[in-house]
């Protein structure tokens, strides 16, 4: 009986234990970066088992009484009882983030720990919520040593350099996608990434070559994890806002300053009759812009076969009417393990892009207020007044007239084929093949358009504006790029020895090729504005031109690399690359050498640091190298120079033109070549929340590609001569902070300090000069060049003790500009032109601060800029009276009331000069981004069959603090012109709403 009740009373219990078991549903996240963990490893105590998917989300039968235990490698393994819930979000310690991390370099991946250079790594994940179809964009303030600056418009390639400006022929650094070299990403969507690596010091540069020099952006593709089949869909919706504008003169204050400029000059008063507008030009032109990103992918992994589609299509609207920007993206990736040693895959990136009809902002700061915008009547818009009228036309007319008479279609397939095979366990051997190819369309038409002018004497008063025939322009353009990789792989261990080896041989080809033409309209005969018709086999064939060129180099390379390490705490890595470049003639000035040499010693590694509990991990590190530089502009053959028109020749009655080179090549041309070194740290504390890492790192650019001035009349030579230095530190700090189950915060801020300066570049005296820009020996690259404002003149007497003017036009007059004189000679010339302004910044930063609140967390992150300086041209070189400042509303009309805004005189020629007047501070600091998500839990969203939901609110540059009298403090330009403010388009803030869902 007793043996009876005893089964009866077990039997209830599990009975009553089996009823218990309920579905638990969760997220598991890094308790510090707040990133999902996929393939993590959750069991109950009764033997339940599986794995978190891609998007970190895990479900399992448990009982109440069970405790679940996750792991994953390199994080702290976490056990919690079940109790009553069913939801679970679960943060996940790394174990030490910093060690465990592994980054992709060149030709392969390495843990950071093994490591003795400057890798930074972004998460695709950290970028993906942000609107803009340039991934890098988004990297604008995140890390350390890079400065990227953005453009407003829609679809245009931020401008990126990496640790300053290396050489005066080119700054940008080298992309690699999945492998394969690139010169840009704008054909990558960013829910396509799965990592971004930023790679800067010569250590793990050097494997790159002759293209190491400015730095690498390696960019790696998701790919499906094992045990997932998962369907996302993303979507986001915002507007662009020109928030700030730039402060005109109104047209009472135009009148004021106009009229006041006619009495100056001695001229008769303006007839304001058909000029009594109050226009804003500037409301006229923008206008909010819409954006729209849509994403859908599947995955879908077994144990032999991973499979990923990714699909985008993006629609991005200029603030300025009628620029539209659509792309449309197809990413595809898949591999197969044929056998246990063998697998095989292949990474496929396809993008067509329709791009805008780009239209300026400089119209609308030039015209003048008192101009009406349209006139009903003839149901034309209004020309400007007879003193601007040759010069500037209505802001309206380029973009209303003449909207949609641009068609630029690209087209571009990336692909990669691989094949990896395992010939003994430490030993492997990878074969990549890789493409690109792109196509390009562009065609436009030139029609006729009329304004209102009231000026004309007659009942027409319509007035014909630029062309006055109809015209048709066709371009199209292919470019390629054939890439081969063989490696062999080695990674072994023997004891406290830890080695990891690469050889590789590979080659390169890159070609493009370009033909365009255009043809006017014959017989009278207008060509239709009609897309049908823009071709150039439309119009009169006697009026068409045309030109066309291509380029196609080679590049054949043989590499090694070793990465070795003595019991985790002696570092070493070493690289070697020798580039072959089909641009320089056959023999040893074709084939150049580059190597590095890093070292690190992990010093908590060591014995006498085992008691110690400051440093959870301490690195000293340094490493040297050479790096090349190919990236010289449009010159892809220095050793062959280009053909030009030369002297002509007579035989007969016939006329033979001659050409010849445009340059004398040195004999021993080669490559530039940077010599660089940095030395630092990485350290971890307070149980690994906070994370610091600083170098200082020094660059010198060896033998840059500089013209030789030619004598009396001999051709100009192209030699290795100059030299560029970059020095600089850079460091950056994340603290990490987890303040129960519910809350944790983050904060992360890195700063970079640049300078530049060229120690040679060619014969003496040698300059470039390019507008406001100079780069000469001694100072900076690209710095600007002009007076220095020294006040203004208030009275003859004072222009009499003071330098006399060299520059022409007469003597100084009262209200001029007064200039310093810099040599002390007592007349302003040329002589006294000085560095007035560097566009290169003393330093830049980033700050970002977050928070999570259960399944709430909101992301800000901050970026700046200091001292550097911007150059205002767009009201420099006046041929015309264009709209004032509003600054001049303070302008010198008399002694005593102005001592730095001068007379408004357009005779005064010399107030125009290149000055510290048009000097502006392009310092600025702006709140970059602001993110807050939600994500729903799995016991809302189950019933919709959903595992995971997702919304969130973004705003990138809502707020931007800055001192220039532009749009935007962010200019960008050339290797030698930079900085410089010629009207340029603003960085818009942009305000979106999106969701993210996988089922």
């Amino acid at each position: 009986m007793r043996k009876l009740l005893l089964f009866l009373f077990l039997t209830a219990t599990l009975s009553f234990g089996y009823a218990q078991v309920k579905t638990v549903t969760g997220i598991v996240k890094d308790s510090q970066s707040l990133v999902v963990l996929p393939g993590v490893t959750v069991s109950a105590s009764s033997g339940q088992n599986t794995q978190t998917d891609a998007e970190g989300n895990f479900t399992i039968e448990a009982g109440a009484s069970d405790k679940l235990t996750f792991r994953f490698i390199g994080y702290t393994a976490q056990t919690l009882a079940v109790g009553n819930q069913t939801t679970l979000d679960i943060f996940l310690v790394n174990e030490d983030r910093s060690l465990e991390e592994v980054v992709v370099i060149g030709y392969g991946t390495a843990q950071k720990r093994d490591l003795t250079g400057s890798i930074a790594q972004i998460k695709g994940s950290e970028i993906v919520d942000r609107p803009g179809t340039n991934p890098v964009a988004n990297l604008q303030g995140k890390v350390a040593g890079l400065q990227v600056t953005n453009s407003g418009r829609p679809g245009q390639e931020p401008d990126v350099r990496i640790r300053g400006t290396n050489s005066i022929n080119g700054y940008r650094p080298l992309y690699v996608v999945d492998g394969l070299l690139n010169d840009n990403i704008n054909f990558l969507n960013p829910n396509d990434i799965e990592s971004i690596e930023v790679l800067k010091d010569p250590s793990s540069l050097a494997i790159f070559g002759v293209r190491g020099a400015n730095g690498v952006i390696a960019v790696t593709t998701k790919r499906a994890k094992n045990g997932q089949l998962n369907f996302e869909f993303s979507s986001r919706i915002g507007i662009k806002d020109v928030g700030h504008r730039m402060d005109l003169t109104n047209a009472a204050q135009f009148r004021e300053l106009y009229n006041e400029q006619l009495v100056n000059q001695g001229n008769t008063p303006y007839d304001y009759t058909f000029w009594n507008a109050d226009t804003d030009w500037q409301d006229q032109i923008f206008r909010n812009g819409i954006i729209n990103y849509n994403n859908l992918s599947v995955t879908g992994a077994t144990e032999r076969n991973s499979f990923r589609m990714g699909i985008g299509y993006n629609y991005d609207e200029g603030v300025i009417n009628h620029e539209r920007h659509n792309q449309l993206t197809l990413n595809l990736s898949d591999e197969l393990k044929i056998t246990d040693r063998f697998r095989t895959g292949i990474v496929f990136n396809g993008y067509r892009s329709q791009l805008p009809q780009q239209r300026n902002v400089f119209g609308a700061i030039l015209a003048a207020p008192i101009a009406p915008v349209f006139n009903q009547e003839y149901g034309l818009y209004h020309s400007m007044p007879d003193f601007q009228r040759g010069q500037v036309n209505n802001p309206l007319v380029p973009i209303e007239e003449r909207k949609n008479t641009y068609i630029a279609n690209n087209y571009r397939v990336v692909t990669n084929v691989y094949g990896e095979f395992d010939i003994l366990k430490s030993l492997s051997f990878r074969v990549n093949l890789s493409a690109d190819y792109g196509f390009n369309q562009i065609r436009s038409y030139d029609g006729l358009v009329s304004v209102y002018n009231p000026d004309i004497v007659g009942d027409d008063k319509r007035e014909r504006v630029d062309n006055l025939l109809t015209a048709v322009n066709q371009e199209q353009n292919k470019h390629y790029k054939y890439q081969t990789d063989w490696l062999l792989n080695y990674k072994n261990n023997f004891g406290k020895h830890n080695l990891q080896a690469t050889l590789g041989y590979t080659t390169y080809m890159q070609g493009v090729e370009v033909i365009s033409g255009r043809r006017t309209q014959g017989s009278g005969l207008e060509i239709p504005n009609d897309p049908d018709y823009w071709y150039t086999g439309i119009g009169d064939v006697s009026t068409q031109t045309g030109t066309g060129t291509a380029s196609e180099y080679r590049t054949l390379s043989y590499l090694a690399r070793g990465i070795y390490n003595y019991d985790s705490k002696y570092l070493l890595n070493a690289s070697f690359r020798r580039d072959g470049s089909s641009a320089f003639a056959r023999g040893t000035s074709a084939w150049q050498n580059f190597y590095a040499l890093g070292a690190a010693w992990v010093v908590t590694n060591e014995a006498f640091m085992a008691d110690q509990n400051i440093f959870n991990n301490l690195k000293l590190k340094g490493s040297w190298g050479t790096l090349g530089n190919q990236n010289v502009g449009d010159n892809r053959y220095p050793m062959y120079p280009q053909l030009v028109e030369n002297s002509s020749a007579v035989f007969g009655n016939l006329l033979f033109p001659a050409y010849g080179p445009s340059y004398i090549p040195d004999a021993n041309l080669r490559w530039e070549v940077v010599k660089s070194w940095e030395a630092g740290f990485e350290a971890a504390t307070f149980n690994n929340r906070l994370n610091i890492e600083a170098v200082y790192y020094r660059k010198n650019t060896d033998g840059v590609l500089v013209t030789v001035p030619g004598i009396a009349g001999s051709l100009p030579g192209l030699s290795n001569l100059g030299n560029i230095e970059n020095k600089g530190l850079e460091a950056s700090a994340n603290w990490n902070q987890q303040i129960s189950d519910d809350f944790n915060f983050r904060v992360g801020a890195n700063i970079t300090t640049v300078s530049n300066r060229v120690i040679s570049l060619s014969t003496s005296g040698y300059d470039i000069i390019n507008g406001p820009s100079r780069t000469t020996a001694g100072q900076p690259v690209g710095y600007f060049w002009g007076y220095v404002h020294d006040g203004i003149f208030q009275t003859e007497a004072e222009i009499a003790q003071a330098a006399t003017n060299g520059l022409g036009g007469g003597a100084f007059r009262p209200g001029d500009i007064r200039f310093s004189d810099i040599n002390g000679d007592g007349v302003i010339n040329t002589d006294d032109r000085t560095m007035i302004g560097n566009p290169t910044p003393d330093f830049f930063y980033g700050l970002s601060l977050g928070a999570a609140y259960k399944r709430f967390d909101l992301n800000l992150e901050f970026q700046g800029v200091h001292g550097n300086d911007i150059m205002r041209t767009w009201n420099q070189n006046q041929f015309a009276t264009y709209n004032f400042l509003a600054d001049r509303l303070q302008r010198w009309n008399g002694p005593g009331t102005s001592n730095w805004e001068p007379i408004v005189h357009e005779g005064r020629a010399n107030n125009r000069q290149y000055s510290t007047y048009f000097i502006e501070d392009g310092s600025f600091f702006r709140l970059r981004d602001i993110t807050l998500a939600y994500s729903f839990p799995q016991s809302t969203i189950s019933s919709l069959k959903l595992t995971n939901l997702r919304l969130f609110l973004n705003a990138q540059n809502a707020i931007t603090w800055s001192k220039n009298s532009g749009f935007t403090p962010e200019i960008g330009g050339s290797a030698t012109s930079f900085g410089v403010d010629s009207g340029t388009y603003p960085v818009p803030a942009i305000y979106t709403f999106g969701v993210n869902i996988n089922f």
